[in-house]
Parts: structure tokens; sequence; C-alpha cells
């Protein structure tokens, strides 16, 4: 019996084991043969080591392909602590060659780490100092690439481009606007390790980096350059408080050229102030239009037709008494009997108080809300302002008056510039925008595409037609001559502001603007610039800003390939304008002929025959008076 029990238990602790045994044996075959990848990878995991290789950021570049920032290979030192043998010699080499204290460099080389990057003094190496840190061959010393952020064109475009981080991250502007797409995903290099940190005899793995998505914008550099050049002379000249000049193309929404100054140079950033650094003035400065606004009232008195441009006339004594308040215009004496069309030529104050009244403040702010004042114009770029417009119940007569040639109302530069926009393509507001695409790296395939985004619809394209007409008439025979250019239809506003602090208006301190359309017939490009507190210099926006504008315009033109249009209007001649002529038609006629048609102009001949077979300049063409027009004779 007790044998037999005995047998029992060796039979039941065999089957045990025999069962443990299967178990084993089919435990051991889910590993070998199914769990392997995953648990390999545990192993790995455990094993390996990686040395960051930082992918490129995407390129940022102009609407032709020009590349506005750009990315440049660095070195940036990586330490494996327990890796490294000698640790006191390789401290003191390295703090020699980086120009750090021992001290510093210990707490990199001592530090209880797996994997130690040294910073800020190993980040961004330049080429000698990683040539003589390679030249050491520590073991535990590494080199790794580095991506470093690049602005070829320094300061160019600098507050909508913005700036990065040391550690490449987006931190102002487009880079950090658009940061999740221009951001690559880093690689590395695999080694593989024991739990001590020494390294395994196996095969390296290299991990490619993913550069990041590439930027094409609005901006056209030919057009940005001339921006950044006429405001560094506006800086050189006057010395302003600030000065600022933004392009749109009407049609589209999109920005052309932006730019301002104060500015900066993304490429060494640390260097200015934060104030500096977050302002993008365009965007985010507001401050009262003064007559520019005027574009806007005289809009919606045509469209509101309270008001006939050439017929109604308007006498302007040189001030008006609005509720015991004189407002005056600026030219002492007035301007007496005018057109409408003649008022804003003028710039007229209390022309437009009558508007105003014309209009009464249900429908003149009905207009200023829909031209997008008083909230963000939504373009996507970071740091916008709104504006501040009077509450509809807390406007009086004053407010009503004052508020109709752009003062006691506080608007943005891209406000304005969307706003006279919809005033002259045909009565469309569009949102503004400078990001055309974003794109792989790589392929070049378009992964996301940016359009026109059109808000609403304003005025009609009757009024702005008339709208097109009545500023070019200010460009020819008022207040914008200065910006006139001959064979070219430009209509415009200038606008002299003055500026308030601590709700009282400063003396001698004027914000003077001009706002420009070109061509006017047909618009490819809305213009503004506007100057801050100008020093030395005439406190009249005509005298300061429209020659600048001029040369501008004249790089606009140039960059969009405007050709010369027929019909536009003559120049009324100021004393300091000279005469000129338009030539005439003379190839065929006699030498004799020819003189009774060219009587203003000096003559030179070529050839001795007795009739004209050729001429330059080509009729059509206008020459000062006297200028010299050869012909070619048979």
């Amino acid at each position: 019996m007790f044998f037999k029990k005995i047998d029992e238990r060796i039979k039941l602790l065999f089957l045990i084991m025999l069962l443990l045994f299967i178990f084993i044996i089919l435990r051991v075959f889910y590993i070998q043969m199914i769990d392997y990848k995953k648990l390999n990878k545990y192993a790995s995991d455990l094993w390996s080591r990686d040395l960051p290789i930082e992918a490129n950021r995407g390129l940022i570049l102009d609407r032709n392909g020009v590349v506005l920032a750009d990315n440049l290979t660095t070195t940036s030192l990586v330490l494996i602590p327990n890796q490294i043998k000698n640790k006191k010699e390789v401290t003191q080499k390295l703090a020699d060659i980086l120009g750090v204290t021992f001290e510093e460099m210990k707490i990199h080389v001592y530090k209880k780490t797996s994997i130690e990057r040294v910073h800020p003094e190993g980040r961004r190496l330049s080429y000698d100092i990683a040539e003589k840190i390679a030249a050491l061959e520590f073991d535990g010393v590494y080199l790794v690439k580095e991506a470093k952020r690049y602005y070829p064109y320094g300061n160019i475009l600098s507050h909508s481009l913005g700036y990065v981080g040391i550690d490449n991250q987006g931190l102002s502007g487009l880079e950090l606007q658009y940061d999740k797409y221009l951001t690559g995903k880093s690689g590395a290099i695999k080694y593989f390790s024991d739990a001590k940190g020494n390294k395994l005899n196996l095969s390296d793995l290299y991990v490619e980096p993913q550069d990041g998505m590439n930027l094409t914008l609005t901006i056209d550099i030919n057009i940005q350059k001339s921006l950044e050049r006429e405001l560094d002379n506006i800086v050189d000249m006057f010395s302003p408080d600030m000065a600022l000049a933004i392009v749109m193309d009407p049609k589209t929404g999109e920005i052309l050229g932006m730019g301002s100054r104060p500015d900066y140079d993304p490429n060494n950033y640390q260097n200015f102030s934060q104030e500096t650094l977050s302002r993008n003035l365009p965007i985010w400065s507001s401050y009262e239009p003064g007559s520019t606004f005027k574009i806007i009232t005289t809009a919606s008195a045509v469209e509101e037709k309270v008001v006939d441009l050439e017929k109604d006339h308007f006498y302007d004594p040189g001030s008006v008494n609005v509720d015991g308040s004189i407002l005056k215009c600026w030219k002492a004496g007035g301007h007496g009997e005018q057109t409408f069309l003649q008022v804003l030529q003028n710039s007229c104050n209390p022309g437009f108080v009558k508007l105003g009244q014309l209009l009464g403040k249900e429908r003149l702010f009905s207009y200023i809300d829909k031209f997008g004042f008083g909230e963000k114009t939504g373009i996507d770029l970071n740091g916008e302002g709104e504006g501040i417009i009077f509450n509809l119940d807390k406007v009086g007569n004053v407010e009503l008056s004052t508020t109709a040639f752009g003062q006691g109302v506080s608007v943005t530069p891209i406000q304005q510039v969307t706003a006279v926009s919809a005033v002259v393509n045909g009565g469309y507001l569009n949102k503004p925008y400078i990001v055309k695409n974003i794109a792989e790296k790589e392929t070049n395939t378009i992964i996301k595409e940016y359009s026109t985004t059109q808000v609403r619809k304003v005025i009609s394209s009757e009024t702005s037609a008339i709208m097109r007409h009545a500023l070019e008439s200010v460009v020819a025979k008022g207040g914008g001559k200065s910006a006139y250019i001959e064979g070219y239809r430009i209509g415009g506003k200038t606008g002299t502001a003055q500026k308030v602090k601590d709700g009282k208006y400063m003396v001698g301190n004027y914000i003077m603007s001009f706002m420009s359309v070109v061509p006017s017939n047909d618009p490819e490009a809305v213009f503004y610039l506007a100057i801050d507190n100008p020093k030395n210099t005439a406190l009249l926006s005509s005298y300061t800003t429209t020659p600048i504008a001029r040369r501008i315009l004249l790089d606009i033109i140039d960059a969009l390939g405007i050709e010369k249009q027929e019909g536009e209007m003559e120049k009324d001649l100021e004393w300091t304008d000279k005469v000129t002529y338009k030539v005439p038609n003379v190839v065929g006629k006699s030498v004799e002929e020819a003189k009774k048609l060219l009587p203003n102009f000096t003559i030179e001949y070529s050839g001795n025959g007795d009739k004209v077979v050729e001429q330059s300049p080509a009729a059509g063409e206008k020459l000062e008076d006297q200028g010299t027009i050869r012909l070619l004779l048979n």
C-alpha cells in the first residue's frame, strides 16, 4: 500500500514535469517564431543608443522661387560619458578648445547619462573648432550634423519671416506660424552598447533625417527690395519714429511686399530688443489714418448716391462749425467753390464734413464695418491688430464729421490696404494672405495651396470705376502730383494725420502717408507708404511721401511688367514741372514740313536727303521743351 502511494506520486510528479516541459517548449517556440520581432525590438532598445542627426527646416521662397530662408550645415558636440576613458584629460582638452572653464566642461563629461549634448558651448561649432575636436580622436566624443537657419537677404522681410531658436524651432513670424510644416523629422546614427555604456561590436544603423516642407510666399523679391531700399532712405533722410510699406494685389489679396522700420536681422536676432522683434508694424500698428481714409468716405457717398462727384458743388470757406467745434481746412481761407471731385483732389476737410452729414452716421459706419475696419483682416501672420472704431451710440455730429475725414478712428495699415483694394477692384473685400503654397521638399508635390478668399461685396462695380477715375485725378490734378508717371495711369491719395498722446493731439508730430493704385484703369497693385514723425521736412505728405512712392511705383511697374496705357490724365503742371510736348509723326514728310511740325524741339539730322524715313523718339512719346529729336533722311 505504501509503495503504491509512492508510485502514484511519482506518476503525478512525472505528469506535472511533462506538462511543464511541454509548456516551456511551446513558450520557446512562441518566442522564437511568433514573438521574436517584438522582443528583439525591446532588446535593441535596451542596447541601442542614438546619436541625433538634425533635419533641415523647409525652405521659404518668394513667388518666383528665390530662397528667403535657407539652412547651413553645422556641427555640434555630443558625449557618451561611459565611453570616455581619461575623463580629466578629455575635460581639459575640450575646455581649452571651446574656450570655457574646466568646471563648466566637467559638468558634461562626468554627467551620469547615456548621451550628453554639450549645450550651449558645443552647439553650431565653426569648422576650425570642429576640426580640432575631431583630431583628438577621444572615445565617447562625437561630432554630429546640425542645421542652422540662414537668411541670405539679412533684414529683408524680417518681421514676416520671423526667426528660429538654437534648437531650430520657430519663434516668430512665418517660422512660428507654419512651424509644424517647416520642421522636419530628425534622424540618427544608432549604435549598440551594454548597460555600462561600453560599445558593442555590432554594426551601426543610419536613420536618415526627413527635411521639413517648403513654403512659397506671395512676395515678389524685386518689389520687396524696392520697399526695403526706400525705407532705409527714409530713415537716413527723416529719422522717423517708424516707417512702413505694403504692396497688395487688389484682385487676389496676395501680399507682394511688406516691410517696416525699425527692423532686425533674423540671423542675429539676439542683438535686438523684444519690442523690435515682436512688432510687425504693417499688421500691428494702429493709428488715425488721416486723409487716406477719405477714399472710404467718398466711395460710401458715391455708392449711396448722395453725391455726384462731377456735378455737385461745395463751397469751402476754410472751416466749418459743428456743434461749437471749429473744423478747419488745411488751406487758410479755404478752397472756395469746388466740385466734390475737387474736394477729394484738394483733400478739403469741410467738404468731407458735408459728405459725412449727407451719409449720416448709420450709413457711414455701416460701410466702415463692411470695409473691414474694427476687426482683424485674418492675414496669415501672428500679431495682427484690430484698430478702434467709435461705438455707434457714442457717435455725435462731431464724431461723425471727424470720422469722415479720417480723424478720431484708429486703423491698421493692412486694414487700409485691404479696404482700398476693395474700392478699386470692382467692390470685393478679399482676405489678405502671404503664403501661396506648402510643398514637399523632395518631390515638390503641393500638399496645401492657398487662394483668394472673398469676404463680401462692399460696393458696386460702377462705384469702383468712378473711384478709380477719382483717384487718378488726385495724382494728375491734386495733392499726389509728385507720384505722377508719364504714360502710366497712377491713382492715389495723400494723408497727413496728427498723432495723439494721452488723449491730446501732439504739436508738429504727424504720420504722413500715401495710398496709391497702379494702373488705375485695371489695378494690379495697391501700395501704401506711411512715415511716422519725419524730421526736417515740410509737414505735408504731398511733399514728403509722394516722391518716394513714385520711385517704388516705378519698381512695381517693372517687377509686374505693367505696360504703358492709353488715355492717362494730363497732369496739371506746377511751377517746378518742366513743360513737355507729345512728339508728332513726321516720317514721310519733307524736311521743311518736319520743321514746321516740330517747333518745340531741337532737331538733329542724319543723311542729306529731303525726306524723313525714320525718327527718334517715335511719334506719341513726350519730350521736354527743346528736347532733341533725331531724323534719318533718305
